[in-house]
């Protein structure tokens, strides 16, 4: 559901109090707003953001150079690849550079009039969101400006006709006039920027201390297109994997993940669940899995135990979808209510969710619990939170409906029969 952004005005307000106004001339007149965010073929001196960290300050002249390069806007002899993956890895390291990245990406798509430099700046902008977010006071000005570009297409070639019509500078002359029309629609771009900004103002971004790869940065470029099998909804989950798997019932991802953590002697490991798996080894298992691979190399469980809870966790949709929530919370002591609430769900959830439960089963049983020190309570307080989500800002709501989550799952572990399962992929 797309809320509705700050307003254009609060937006214009935003820029005037935070944008470090640039000077230009020998008498160094300060550059308007509106000049200081709109397409720039030449360096700049000093950062689009007030700050006062030298680092920082250094760092943003030569990022706005790797932005120009990324666009096409700049020669250099690296590939494109390789500047994304150094500018990326430059904000995921210091956290100051993040919104001067975003604002630069906002100043060069804006009247840029080459379609493929602008559909590159947009690009750069999904790769950079599916790294680290914007700082909570950016957000929504990037949000903004995002929204006004979700349904912009014929606008944009209108613009950038007329842009092209009135008298050009001589930096926008030297620009090649022979890359017209590459690229996708800069809707696809706002769209898919739009829900990964949601995204990862909630989980972050990458964690871990690897930093970025190429194989990461590609993935991210490939998902613009390619939803991941982690963040999108079951149904575009099972139509993805319609070529590969017709025949399947479940999620290829759910079913291979759940496998592998008992392959591995997860269902006999302590604290499976609770304690979790390497951070970095989890991020590399995430690259292979949305490749449709499982490596040979896995030895210990809570890796693919850590992705699976993250695979559930971070499903566009809960398992138990928003509409019974209620209904959820409120049957959290009844039994024969809890079991009836799982038969009203959608046919895919209903599946999912009955196989996790299978799952959760075989950890509840008393020979395995005696070694992982996981029971049925400890199973349904981690695993909770990944089947139901709370809408709720209120801090007391969300603590007493945390204790109805965990007591409504503990009863479908307990009391939902499961045995048709078996064997189900």
């Amino acid at each position: 559901t797309l809320r509705k952004p700050i307003s254009q005005s609060s937006m214009a307000d935003w820029a005037s109090k935070n944008l470090n106004m640039h000077t230009q001339g020998i008498f160094r007149r300060r550059i308007s707003i509106s000049n200081m965010l709109s397409w720039n073929g030449s360096s700049i001196k000093k950062p689009m953001l007030i700050t006062s960290n030298r680092t920082i300050k250094k760092e943003a002249c030569e990022m706005f150079k790797l932005v120009q390069s990324y666009m096409g806007d700049r020669q250099t002899r690296m590939d494109r690849n390789h500047v994304a993956l150094v500018t990326v890895t430059k904000c995921w390291s210091m956290q100051g550079l993040r919104d001067e990245l975003y604002i630069q990406l906002i100043r060069q798509t804006t009247d840029n009039t080459c379609y493929r430099s602008l559909a590159w700046g947009w690009e750069l902008m999904a790769i950079s969101l599916a790294f680290f977010s914007p700082s909570p006071k950016f957000q929504s000005y990037l949000e903004g400006y995002i929204y006004r570009h979700l349904d912009s297409d014929e606008k944009i070639a209108q613009h950038i006709k007329d842009l092209k019509n009135k008298k050009i500078t001589k930096s926008r002359k030297k620009r090649k006039q022979n890359t017209e029309d590459e690229g996708l629609p800069i809707s696809t771009y706002a769209k898919y920027c739009y829900r990964k900004l949601q995204k990862v103002a909630v989980t972050g971004g990458k964690k871990g201390l690897r930093k970025p790869t190429v194989e990461e940065i590609m993935h991210a470029r490939n998902a613009i297109l390619t939803p991941s099998l982690f963040g999108s909804s079951l149904e575009e989950i099972m139509l993805r994997q319609q070529d590969m798997y017709p025949g399947n019932k479940l999620p290829w991802v759910q079913t291979q993940l759940s496998q592998q953590v008992l392959a591995l002697g997860g269902e006999q490991t302590e604290g499976i669940f609770r304690i979790p798996g390497d951070i970095d080894e989890v991020n590399a298992l995430k690259l292979q899995v949305d490749q449709w691979k499982i490596p040979n190399s896995l030895s210990d469980p809570n890796i693919p135990a850590s992705l699976l809870k993250l695979w559930y966790r971070e499903l566009e949709e809960p398992v138990i979808p928003q509409q019974f929530y209620k209904e959820c919370i409120s049957n959290y002591e009844n039994p024969d209510a809890a079991v009836a609430v799982v038969q009203l769900l959608p046919e895919l959830n209903r599946l999912v969710l009955c196989y996790l439960i299978h799952f959760l089963q075989i950890f509840a049983q008393p020979s395995n619990v005696g070694r992982t020190k996981m029971d049925v309570n400890n199973l349904a307080m981690v695993m909770a939170p990944n089947c139901l989500r709370c809408q709720s800002d209120d801090p007391r709501i969300i603590f007493e409906n945390t204790r109805k989550e965990m007591s409504f799952l503990r009863m479908l572990i307990v009391h939902l029969d499961t045995s048709f399962v078996k064997g189900l992929v």
